[in-house]
């Protein structure tokens, strides 16, 4: 059965999921952790992709973005994971892949859904037992979206500048989107929109992505 082509709208969110090869290890120290940082930035800007939220885990990453162009989310992995295996492998004196084949992807509506996206994202430690709370782990974007903590990385998006007028209303008002869990049912939502490359957004949202991946805009599919 042939894969479901990626559904890219520029200037639309797209919530990022790359696991490694078998789930095995893809960071090993905290080294390895800054170097991707720090080439995910680099990469970034030069693909075109304003980064929003991510969080680093020991086996897979998650990346919240907005993209220039339909191809800069496709560049932006491939780029980033060809410098980033590099690295390992020269560090660690291994060979071979570390990603799994393919990247996971979904088109995230702004209203409604990319407040919940970053919850998702940066909630990911919490969930898996590495963190009591988000601002305990520090492979995350949570302590600059929520607590101010400079970084070049990360670009504020429309949705989140919206939260409040001055940055530590904004951040407040962030922090408390923390103080619930995220519903089973909205987890299970992200999930399935993301490994099935669907979109996550309203009805309406969904048809017009739909409406991209029947062939109707064929600028807005990358492979």
């Amino acid at each position: 059965m042939p894969r479901r082509p990626r559904i890219v709208l520029p200037a639309t969110p797209v919530h990022i999921v790359q696991r490694g090869h078998n789930r095995e290890r893809c960071f090993f120290d905290d080294r390895d952790y800054r170097v991707y940082l720090r080439m995910l930035a680099d990469v970034a800007g030069e693909r075109g992709c304003a980064i929003h939220a991510y969080v680093l885990m020991t086996n897979h990453v998650h990346l919240l973005l907005t993209p220039e162009r339909a191809e800069s989310p496709a560049l932006l992995m491939k780029n980033l994971g060809q410098r980033y295996v590099q690295y390992v492998n020269r560090k660690h004196k291994r060979s071979g892949t570390l990603w799994e084949g393919r990247f996971r992807s979904c088109a995230v509506q702004d209203e409604g859904y990319f407040l919940c996206c970053h919850r998702y994202i940066e909630l990911n430690p919490v969930r898996a037992g590495l963190a009591p709370h988000p601002r305990d782990y520090p492979w995350s974007s949570y302590r600059h979206n929520a607590e101010g903590i400079a970084t070049q990385l990360v670009s504020p998006h429309p949705v989140y500048q919206a939260l409040a007028d001055r940055d530590e209303a904004r951040r407040a008002t962030y922090r408390a989107l923390f103080e619930a869990a995220l519903e089973p049912s909205t987890l299970e939502e992200v999930r399935l929109a993301t490994n099935a490359n669907l979109a996550l957004g309203d009805a309406m949202f969904r048809a017009q992505v739909e409406a991209a991946y029947r062939g109707l805009t064929p600028m807005w599919i990358s492979q």
